[in-house]
């Protein structure tokens, strides 16, 4: 009796560390799926704003070279995000639409970019801390969310909306472009990676002239 309960607590031991290193690799591989989503995702938004710079570059006009300004201030946030996320800083190309020529004002024409542009910063002192801007619809209080993020656009035509990976679809956010006080409010109507992305329209009520990034914005979800 007593070599027959050794054994079966040796069986017993082998079970449980067998099943311990199982659902530790399915917890590992689980990770790297994620991990190479998140890649996928910066590898994507790196090349398609390549390709936009160099669309510029072979097609300019007036407005190119503020556009590559601040197209090159968008890769290096996204090369800052590859590397605290682990992944190969600088690869891009990856789902990249081909195209990206220049397009005239006021709606630029970058190449499609369903897979969004990377755009959070951290910042010392985050927007929350700043007066609300004045004017732009609506003017009631809402909750601030993303401090510190940057906004830029996705190129989609139709009425003003937004993008978000953070906020469902149906979501009203309220952006407001510090540097001018310009605000606006719309709607999520897709999904991406960033708290918020402004469509063609959207963006054209806040932007400043030959700027297509929002450095200073204030977000806030107003419903």
């Amino acid at each position: 009796m007593s070599r027959k309960k050794t054994l079966s607590r040796k069986k017993i031991s082998l079970l449980v560390g067998a099943a311990a290193l199982v659902g530790g690799t399915a917890v590992v591989m689980t990770g790297t799926s994620q991990a190479s989503v998140a890649c996928d995702g910066f590898a994507t938004a790196l090349g398609n704003n390549e390709a936009f710079i160099a669309g510029q570059r072979s097609a300019p006009d007036a407005q190119s070279e503020a556009r590559i300004a601040n197209r090159v201030a968008v890769i290096e946030q996204i090369k800052v995000q590859q590397k605290a996320s682990g992944c190969t800083v600088g690869e891009g190309g990856k789902g990249v639409v081909a195209g990206g020529a220049a397009q005239k004002p006021p709606v630029a024409k970058p190449p499609v970019e369903k897979t969004p542009i990377a755009t959070t910063a951290p910042v010392k002192n985050p927007p929350a801390q700043q007066q609300p801007a004045t004017g732009g619809a609506g003017n009631g209080a809402g909750q601030v969310v993303c401090p510190g993020s940057t906004v830029t656009l996705f190129n989609e035509e139709g009425a003003p909306g937004a993008s978000s990976g953070q906020f469902p679809v149906g979501t009203t956010l309220r952006v407001t472009n510090l540097d001018n006080s310009k605000s606006t409010t719309v709607k999520v109507t897709s999904t991406s990676a960033s708290c918020v992305l402004l469509n063609n329209a959207a963006f054209e009520q806040v932007r400043e002239p030959g700027k297509f990034l929002i450095r200073k914005a204030r977000i806030e979800r107003v419903g």
